[in-house]
Protein backbone atom coordinates (compact mmCIF):
# COMPACT_ATOMS: atom_id res chain seq x y z
CA UNK A 1 0.00 0.00 0.00
CA UNK A 2 1.11 3.54 -0.75
CA UNK A 3 0.75 6.56 0.88
CA UNK A 4 -1.50 9.51 -0.39
CA UNK A 5 -2.40 12.46 -0.03
CA UNK A 6 -5.99 13.76 -0.58
CA UNK A 7 -7.57 17.68 -0.74
CA UNK A 8 -10.76 18.21 -1.23
CA UNK A 9 -12.82 21.10 -1.79
CA UNK A 10 -16.34 20.66 -0.34
CA UNK A 11 -18.96 23.38 -1.25
CA UNK A 12 -19.35 26.14 0.94
CA UNK A 13 -23.26 25.83 1.59
CA UNK A 14 -22.11 22.31 3.50
CA UNK A 15 -20.11 24.38 5.93
CA UNK A 16 -22.74 24.01 8.77
CA UNK A 17 -22.95 19.69 8.81
CA UNK A 18 -19.76 18.50 6.57
CA UNK A 19 -20.58 15.21 8.20
CA UNK A 20 -22.77 13.50 5.58
CA UNK A 21 -19.41 15.13 2.94
CA UNK A 22 -16.94 13.83 4.77
CA UNK A 23 -18.78 10.43 6.13
CA UNK A 24 -19.46 9.84 2.06
CA UNK A 25 -15.60 10.21 1.64
CA UNK A 26 -14.58 8.15 4.58
CA UNK A 27 -17.07 5.56 2.92
CA UNK A 28 -15.43 5.71 -0.60
CA UNK A 29 -11.96 5.39 0.66
CA UNK A 30 -12.24 2.98 2.98
CA UNK A 31 -14.62 0.82 0.53
CA UNK A 32 -11.82 0.76 -1.96
CA UNK A 33 -9.57 -1.24 0.70
CA UNK A 34 -7.97 2.37 2.13
CA UNK A 35 -6.76 3.34 5.37
CA UNK A 36 -7.11 7.23 6.62
CA UNK A 37 -3.61 7.86 8.49
CA UNK A 38 -4.97 11.50 9.36
CA UNK A 39 -7.62 13.67 8.22
CA UNK A 40 -7.84 17.75 9.31
CA UNK A 41 -10.49 20.37 8.49
CA UNK A 42 -8.60 23.15 7.56
CA UNK A 43 -11.76 25.60 7.34
CA UNK A 44 -13.50 27.88 4.89
CA UNK A 45 -11.40 29.88 2.58
CA UNK A 46 -11.44 32.14 -0.46
CA UNK A 47 -10.30 30.83 -3.68
CA UNK A 48 -7.91 32.23 -6.16
CA UNK A 49 -10.47 31.97 -8.93
CA UNK A 50 -13.99 30.99 -9.34
CA UNK A 51 -14.70 27.24 -9.58
CA UNK A 52 -18.40 26.23 -10.15
CA UNK A 53 -19.87 29.89 -9.44
CA UNK A 54 -18.25 29.62 -5.92
CA UNK A 55 -15.84 32.08 -4.69
CA UNK A 56 -15.10 29.78 -0.75
CA UNK A 57 -14.45 26.12 0.05
CA UNK A 58 -14.33 24.20 2.59
CA UNK A 59 -10.76 22.62 2.40
CA UNK A 60 -10.54 18.92 4.18
CA UNK A 61 -7.15 17.48 4.33
CA UNK A 62 -6.73 13.13 3.95
CA UNK A 63 -3.47 11.34 4.20
CA UNK A 64 -3.71 7.89 2.98
CA UNK A 65 -2.46 4.54 2.15
CA UNK A 66 -4.60 3.00 -0.38
CA UNK A 67 -4.11 -0.01 -2.78
CA UNK A 68 -2.95 0.30 -6.10
CA UNK A 69 -6.09 0.23 -8.44
CA UNK A 70 -7.94 2.32 -5.58
CA UNK A 71 -6.33 6.10 -6.76
CA UNK A 72 -8.28 5.64 -10.14
CA UNK A 73 -11.40 4.47 -8.60
CA UNK A 74 -11.62 7.32 -6.12
CA UNK A 75 -11.35 9.67 -8.63
CA UNK A 76 -13.75 8.78 -10.41
CA UNK A 77 -16.18 9.05 -7.81
CA UNK A 78 -15.05 12.31 -6.39
CA UNK A 79 -15.43 13.87 -10.13
CA UNK A 80 -19.02 13.22 -10.11
CA UNK A 81 -19.55 14.12 -6.43
CA UNK A 82 -21.67 16.85 -5.92
CA UNK A 83 -20.23 17.69 -2.32
CA UNK A 84 -17.16 18.04 -3.64
CA UNK A 85 -16.29 21.13 -5.87
CA UNK A 86 -12.14 20.17 -6.78
CA UNK A 87 -10.21 17.36 -5.23
CA UNK A 88 -6.28 16.70 -5.44
CA UNK A 89 -5.29 12.96 -4.96
CA UNK A 90 -1.69 12.78 -4.94
CA UNK A 91 1.29 10.07 -3.97
CA UNK A 92 3.24 11.02 -0.82
CA UNK A 93 7.20 11.32 -1.64
CA UNK A 94 8.88 9.93 0.80
CA UNK A 95 12.00 11.81 -0.29
CA UNK A 96 10.27 14.83 1.07
CA UNK A 97 9.35 13.42 4.83
CA UNK A 98 13.48 12.55 5.04
CA UNK A 99 14.10 16.04 4.30
CA UNK A 100 11.42 17.72 6.40
CA UNK A 101 13.14 15.32 9.15
CA UNK A 102 16.31 16.78 8.66
CA UNK A 103 15.12 20.57 8.73
CA UNK A 104 13.63 20.11 12.30
CA UNK A 105 16.69 17.97 13.28
CA UNK A 106 18.93 20.93 12.02
CA UNK A 107 16.61 23.41 13.58
CA UNK A 108 16.67 21.99 17.13
CA UNK A 109 20.23 21.72 17.23
CA UNK A 110 20.52 25.27 15.87
CA UNK A 111 18.29 25.84 19.17
CA UNK A 112 20.56 24.14 21.65
CA UNK A 113 23.82 26.43 20.25
CA UNK A 114 21.71 30.26 21.15
CA UNK A 115 21.04 28.75 24.41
Amino acid sequence: MREYELTVLIHPDLEMNLEPATDKIKALIEGNGGKIVKEANEGKKRLAYSIKGQDFAVYYYYELELPAAAPAKISSVLNITDEAIRYLLVAKDPRREKLMAKRQERKAQEDKEEE
